[in-house]
């Protein structure tokens, strides 16, 4: 079911490791040109789009203020509960990660301080797609609210003609103050988001998943200079277990990650043969349970197994790997957990479920992919900010640190800086 490889040596980690490839350049001059179009014609070019990917005819992009309204009666009071629960724990969560201001005095007289000022619009795009993603409202509203974005833009492809999405996505929406919802998906709607069109607000940055063509549509935009939350590609799970894992747990795991598409990408690294052999016989069980097996089944038949029997290796190696989700399914999880230094987020225990995270822990599910993890971050409160600094010299603190200024500017060559300091000092020294 998913390919074995028994103590691979180190040299050949990399190619083992590497994620399916996707050759985006094939796309860009078809991405580039509806973005461009949607630049020009904006509203006509988006309902143009979306009746040609989507088969759907709008009357407008706006949502329909009567969907909107009825959209809490369509939900069942169970799924309501649990969405109020999922809320409040990132709430929780998110509301922790703001940072109090401090006047730091670097020397007498010079005060700096740096303050988060909240981007004013912010774009979220929810795909549409085999399943309606109603928990990355909550991941990405939630923080955009808290962090004081003025204007949170939503836009999700519609369902049908009269511009229906699901209850559940427009009821999050409410819920965490989402200001303006479209019923638009697609390369159209990261356009109309990063240029503006006359219905849709023009937006500073943009959140949220989509396929090959939403991320082509996001990196494009983002050379235009509207930013983005940062590079995506297919979700991903790397399940480390050892003979404390139980396998049951384990092939749930990696079936919660495999479901998500056949591009998804599963990894097991096991510490040896018996733990993946149980991990095969659950797999085959609960495959066979599930909606969309096919699709797991797919996203399984492009995945790997590495054994490992080497506490360090293993580590190395899922440090190598950079996971997206990384589930710590062993013996001493808590303390293997403070050595990962490459991951999106770490769950920890044979307790600890990606599903958890994926919904109502309180953590983040938008997380860096495809080895990102590298370099990248989940989305937090920081993402939805700017951080703008600020400094306030008295007449002491420039006379303290004035020489130094005109000293470094001289040896740069750059008069005119040292000039700017220069004048204050002689204007300080004429009133002694």
């Amino acid at each position: 079911m998913i390919q074995v490889y028994n103590q691979p040596e180190q040299k050949d980690w990399a190619s083992l490791l590497a994620r399916p490839s996707f050759d985006a350049q094939e796309l860009l001059p078809k991405v580039q040109a509806i973005i461009e179009d949607v630049r020009l014609r904006g509203d006509a070019a988006v309902m143009q789009y979306t009746n040609d990917f989507d088969k759907v005819q709008l009357k407008t992009i706006a949502l329909n203020k009567d969907i909107k309204a009825n959209a809490e009666t369509e939900l069942s009071a169970s799924l309501k509960a649990a969405i109020q629960l999922a809320k409040g724990n990132i709430e929780k969560f998110h509301q922790a990660q703001l940072q109090k201001m401090e006047r730091i005095e670097t020397m007498p007289g010079v005060w700096c301080w740096r303050k988060s000022v909240g981007i004013e619009t912010v774009g979220i795009y929810i795909p549409g797609g085999t399943a309606p993603l109603f928990s990355t409202v909550l991941m990405l509203g939630i923080p955009a609210k808290i962090a004081g974005c003025k204007k949170i833009i939503l836009c999700t492809p519609p369902n049908d003609n009269e511009g229906n999405i699901h209850p559940a996505i427009i009821y999050a929406a409410t819920l965490v103050g989402v200001t303006h919802i479209y019923t638009i998906g697609g390369v159209q709607a990261i356009a109309a988001m990063a240029y503006g069109t006359d219905t849709i607000p023009k937006v500073n940055k943009i959140f949220g998943p989509g396929n090959q063509y939403v991320t082509a549509a996001k990196q494009l935009v983002q050379q235009a200079g509207v930013a983005i939350d940062m590079p995506a590609g297919p979700s991903e799970v790397c399940v480390w277990a050892d003979d404390a894992a139980i396998p049951s747990f384990v092939a749930a795991d990696l079936l919660s990650q495999a479901e998500h598409g056949a591009d998804s990408q599963v990894l097991l690294v096991a510490s040896n043969e018996k733990v993946v052999e149980n991990v095969q016989a659950e797999l085959a069980i609960q495959l066979e349970q599930l909606s969309r097996k096919e699709l797991a089944a797919k996203a399984l038949a492009n995945s790997k197994v590495i054994i490992l029997n080497n506490t360090t290796d293993a580590l190395l190696l899922v440090n190598q790997y950079a996971p997206e989700h990384l589930i710590l399914s062993i013996e001493n999880a808590e303390i293997i957990a403070e050595k990962v230094i490459n991951a999106g987020s770490v769950f920890i225990g044979n307790y600890s479920p990606e599903s958890v995270g994926d919904y109502a822990s309180g953590t983040n599910h938008t997380l860096p992919t495809n080895g990102y993890a590298h370099a990248y971050s989940g989305v937090s409160v920081d993402s939805f900010v700017k951080k703008i600094t600020f400094q306030h010299l008295t007449e002491r603190g420039l006379i303290n640190i004035g020489q130094a200024v005109m000293e470094m500017a001289n040896a740069e060559s750059l008069d005119a800086h040292g000039n700017a300091v220069a004048v204050r000092l002689n204007d300080i020294k004429s009133k002694m």
